[in-house]
């Protein structure tokens, strides 16, 4: 397994990772280390750390005791959780709703990821956007669309798995025609909700996710790359991505009114 840990912001740091589909293809995957407001560490999204980018992460962190949670924002990206628990056993954990189901033998904090709770306990260094017109947990758990978007207030950074995907990879993802763009996660046709409205609600949510962080520097984006922004160049690429989705939203309208 490999990795590294890079500073991409001020006291933001990105864990690359490895993640292969098929075991053939790396789409790469990722988890952050934030530094807080009040000196302290929080982790987003689990990733097992080679032994190099362990011990940089315990330099960091006093070995351990400045990382005081590990928040889970992706309820599909689990493989690595445990891990993550083992190696840093005082730090509280938290998850979505699925984690806490797909691994009840971790001590999962009673407050979800998906919960409006979660900003009463990190809403000095973050704000967090759930996706509307979409579940969290789609039925057909092949698609994994939605996911917690986390803003680090203080570096601009963005971290966000699948619901916006940006790819920097060479040959054969480098064929596909979302490359090197900011974009929403092709699942979306069959993440929106079965029912009126929920076109809307997610055009809605996506034209208030740019506005409301116009001013983000930074986009670590699943599955492997980093996006530096412009001054409010988000709302411009955010718009840009609905526009790709249009027929999307359309043909949802039409079946479901």
């Amino acid at each position: 397994m490999t990795g590294r840990l890079t500073e991409i912001g001020e006291g933001f740091w990105r864990v690359s990772g490895d993640f292969k589909l098929g075991g053939v293809v790396n789409l790469g995957t990722q988890a952050s280390l934030v530094r807080l407001a009040d000196g302290n560490y929080v982790f987003l999204d689990s990733y097992t750390l080679p032994d190099d980018v362990k011990s940089e992460v315990d330099l960091l962190t006093d070995n351990g005791r400045k990382l005081t949670a590990i928040l889970n924002l992706h309820p599909f990206h689990t493989l690595h959780c445990e891990w993550m628990h083992e190696a840093y056993p005082d730090a509280r954990l938290y998850g979505t709703l699925r984690h806490k189901r797909k691994l009840p033998q971790l001590p999962w904090q009673e407050t979800l990821c998906e919960d409006s709770g979660l900003a009463d306990k990190f809403g000095v260094d973050f704000d967090f956007k759930v996706p509307a017109g979409v579940p969290l947990v789609c039925e057909d758990e092949d698609v994994h669309f939605s996911s917690v978007l986390a803003l680090h207030r203080s570096s601009g950074t963005i971290h966000v798995d699948d619901t916006l995907v940006y790819l920097d990879k060479g040959f054969p993802l480098s064929l596909l025609s979302m490359i090197r763009r900011v974009d929403f996660h092709p699942t979306l046709a069959k993440a929106l909700k079965p029912h009126a409205g929920a076109a809307d609600e997610f055009r809605e949510w996506a034209i208030a996710l740019g506005t409301d962080w116009a001013q983000a520097k930074r986009i670590a984006a699943a599955h492997n790359a980093v996006r530096e922004l412009d001054t409010e160049e988000f709302p411009t690429l955010v718009g840009e991505a609905l526009g790709r989705v249009k027929s999307v939203l359309e043909s949802h309208r039409s079946e479901y009114g």
